[in-house]
């Protein structure tokens, strides 16, 4: 906390921070919230002082006076120094602080344009030629596990090679059903969930598998979990809270994009452009697929990209040896 604010009696700190917000909202965001959840804080301590049975004999005008003061101070620096966590909840809304789910977390921060972290989902009902496959690329194992032991490390802690390589079985088997290139979708599946480091979360913190941001319909019967989103409402970013499918592996969820789309009329169209992934995606997009009105774009520029194009070279390298 700044040392301006860091006292309750210290109006100018206030006020430095009123025009620092002018000047720079997103880096005073985080001052703010700390700032509102001392004040929370403090009408907490003070219904607790309010529920003692009696005063104590010692205690007058002057001594609650004090108390009050001491009270006020008190809730400022526990905010200052962790607090409940309100503070960090108000900046994840405001789209200035780390995502819940550390995405799940799905907020702004997560849908950056190149590299994105999507945050927060841009999927509105649902879920919402590249490059030729790689020369002598593995086939997907049998079963429903995961492609390498190596998967059975956390994704938050994927970077873009480990993202394809533990994926890429998944998405080859994914993308022949559609006649698609499977980097296309390992694309999209970037975008949506920052590499895998944002997927979204249950509540007890294991994860949704969700890779492409399809949401619980009524008609879903699985598993499935509630994230607050990023939609697009007349060009406006909107956030809401919205439940999202969850699934039992990574597999399922690449199987049941396909099923999603290949079962729905409206894509019927991007269905027919797979030969070219920017039309692919575009159709996607136009179909209803994301309210994001830069959704297609976003996809093409993690396809194409350098570090899709690094991460695919370092993979293809490895292609031949032993898995």
């Amino acid at each position: 906390m700044d040392a301006g604010t860091a006292v309750y009696t210290d109006f100018s700190g206030l006020a430095e921070l009123k025009v620092k917000a002018h000047r720079d909202g997103q880096s005073a965001a985080s001052e703010v919230a700390r700032q509102f959840e001392s004040l929370l804080m403090g009408q907490m301590i003070k219904a607790m002082r309010q529920a003692s049975l009696a005063d104590g004999i010692l205690d007058n005008n002057h001594s609650r006076f004090y108390q009050d003061l001491f009270d006020r101070q008190l809730a400022l620096h526990l905010a200052g120094h962790g607090g409940m966590g309100l503070a960090a909840a108000i900046e994840r809304q405001l789209g200035t602080g780390p995502a819940e789910n550390e995405v799940a977390g799905k907020t702004i921060g997560d849908y950056p344009r190149i590299r994105l972290r999507r945050p927060e989902s841009t999927v509105a009902e649902g879920i919402g030629s590249a490059e030729q496959a790689l020369d002598g690329a593995p086939q997907p194992p049998p079963g429903n596990g995961p492609p390498r032991t190596g998967a059975d490390r956390d994704p938050t802690d994927w970077d873009s090679e480990d993202f394809v390589e533990q994926l890429w079985p998944w998405a080859l088997e994914a993308a022949s059903r559609l006649g698609l290139q499977p980097q296309a979708l390992l694309a999209q599946a970037a975008l949506e969930t920052g590499w895998g480091r944002h997927i979204m979360r249950r509540a007890d913190g294991t994860p949704s598998y969700n890779l492409f941001g399809i949401k619980a319909g009524r008609g879903w019967r699985g598993d499935l979990v509630n994230i607050g989103s990023l939609e697009y409402e007349q060009g406006a970013a909107v956030k809401k809270l919205s439940a999202f499918r969850a699934y039992d592996s990574f597999r399922d969820s690449f199987q049941d994009y396909v099923n999603f789309l290949q079962s729905n009329p409206r894509y019927g169209e991007a269905l027919s452009a797979v030969a070219d992934s920017r039309r692919y995606f575009s159709s996607l997009q136009a179909a209803g697929y994301a309210t994001d009105p830069e959704y297609a774009e976003k996809i093409d520029g993690v396809l194409r990209g350098t570090e899709m194009q690094r991460a695919l070279a370092r993979f293809k390298a490895n292609a031949n040896q032993p898995l």
